[in-house]
């Protein structure tokens, strides 16, 4: 995701164990998070005296650092498996979500006017609907005039979970999409841009234009996103509560090690194209202080943090899922 206020700088990713030592608490990995979980940290300090320390070095490099036990906690914007958890002796559970929306360039319409589903995105990002005009369009838009024209796809050029998200939802839910599913994939059709910042300039600036971002980029930046066709049936438009609704739905407690991809659940109100990000600590740590004070800091986000979420445009986990949650580190971590 790509509204990250802060990136490391190179020494700081570079940075010896000792240097993550230095502080109690320490974290580290995926980027997307970094400003919802250095606002936290400052807010937990503020109250509780206790400080946080996460570096924004990306989600390998989290997992390699809890993996080497040189943090408290790592951070990854995809699950690991069951099977590399208990390799690594860790438990692993989603702290914050995000989603991902397709947006366009159409003279005339407005955010959420629009409406997909899989099947017509799947088509369009083949190369197979060519035209805004398309009956398929057409037929799931019966009273937006939309013109005779070429669509203009823009994809990501470099890896990105925003890309596995997406093309991850496509490969579930639509049965034509054979492109496959990963960080980067190779794209029938488009133009390339690096990053949330290249997809939204390029249909920004190109009219009758098609590309897919984050929404809290969506939205900061005011493009207009579509609405979507869910599993249900039903149409969607990106919302806060939509989001929370495909977390809800999903069936955490029969997920090993919350290995959930939150694309195309179901339930009527779920935005179908949700994603989470993960925390990983080991089972059995070797500083119990710090993980036990870290345990603290997640129960307080998880209670006082989801306003400080929606302010930066990340969805809260819903109530349900941060009770299975807490009862897992119960049962789990040895603090």
């Amino acid at each position: 995701m790509q509204f990250i206020r802060t990136v490391v700088a190179a020494g700081v990713i570079a940075a010896s164990t000792s240097a993550f030592a230095a502080e109690k608490i320490t974290g580290a990995g995926a980027t997307f998070p970094y400003p919802i979980y250095s606002k936290w940290a400052d807010a937990f300090k503020k109250e509780s005296g206790n400080e946080v320390n996460y570096q924004s070095i990306g989600s390998g490099g989290g997992i390699q650092q809890i993996r080497s036990n040189n943090v408290t906690f790592g951070a990854s914007d995809m699950p690991l498996g069951p099977a590399e958890l208990d390799k690594d002796g860790l438990i692993q559970w989603p702290m914050v979500m995000g989603a991902i929306v397709p947006v366009v360039n159409i003279e005339g319409v407005k955010p959420g006017e629009l409406t997909f589903d899989a099947d017509t995105l799947a088509q369009i990002f083949l190369g197979k609907i060519t035209k805004w005009d398309d009956s398929a369009i057409k037929k799931l838009n019966p009273k937006i005039s939309l013109p005779s024209t070429a669509i203009t796809v823009v994809h990501r050029s470099d890896g990105s979970r925003t890309t596995f998200n997406f093309t991850d939802y496509l490969s579930k839910a639509s049965p034509d999409w054979k492109v496959g599913s990963g960080t980067a994939v190779e794209w029938p059709v488009g133009v390339g841009a690096k990053g949330n910042e290249g997809v939204s300039a390029n249909v920004d600036q190109q009219k009758n234009s098609i590309g897919y971002v984050e929404y809290a980029y969506a939205k900061q930046n005011k493009l207009t996103y579509t609405a979507m066709v869910n599993k249900a049936g039903k149409t969607v438009e990106p919302t806060v509560a939509a989001f929370q609704a495909a977390a809800s739905n999903a069936d955490w407690a029969k997920a090993p090690g919350f290995y959930l991809i939150l694309t195309n659940q179901p339930g009527e109100a779920s935005w179908p194209i949700t994603a989470a990000t993960f925390i990983l600590m080991p089972k059995q740590p070797a500083d119990k202080a710090a993980s036990a004070d870290a345990l603290k800091f997640f129960k307080w986000a998880f209670e006082k943090g989801g306003k400080m979420a929606e302010e930066l445009d990340y969805i809260p986990m819903p109530e349900p899922v941060v009770k299975l949650i807490e009862k897992t580190w119960s049962a789990e971590i040895k603090s």
